[in-house]
């Protein structure tokens, strides 16, 4: 069972804009490693934007943002997003920028409406 929010990503993914490693969408190559362990996920994920959205245009549209807040998540029920350089804090592997990709976005995905969050 995916999250509607988490399922909505791979309908408005086209490869270009932005990129995530998500192994619970279906796109991923170790999807089937997820698939066997988990029986769900939850609505926290992140993703990286195309280079082509500077670092301010993409604070300037988190901060336009109506439904969305600005914060970490930490079990509550409201949609979160937050810009981050998650580079600064990767201990395992290193995050990649470069290779067209820019600014990443953490998002939570609360209860409102899904369809409402999308048309945001």
């Amino acid at each position: 069972v995916m999250h509607p929010g988490i399922h909505s990503l791979t309908m408005y993914s086209n490869g270009r804009l932005f990129h995530t490693e998500n192994a619970g969408l279906t796109s991923h190559p170790q999807h089937h490693i997820w698939q066997r362990d988990f029986s769900g996920a939850c609505g926290l994920f992140s993703f990286q934007l195309s280079d082509r959205f500077p670092m301010v245009a993409v604070e300037a549209f988190c901060d336009s943002l109506e439904l969305f807040g600005m914060g970490y998540s930490w079990g509550g029920f409201e949609s979160l997003i937050l810009p981050c350089d998650i580079s600064s804090v990767r201990s395992v592997k290193k995050w990649k920028y470069g290779d067209g990709f820019g600014a990443t976005l953490r998002l939570h995905i609360g209860l409102e409406d899904v369809q409402d969050l999308i048309k945001e």
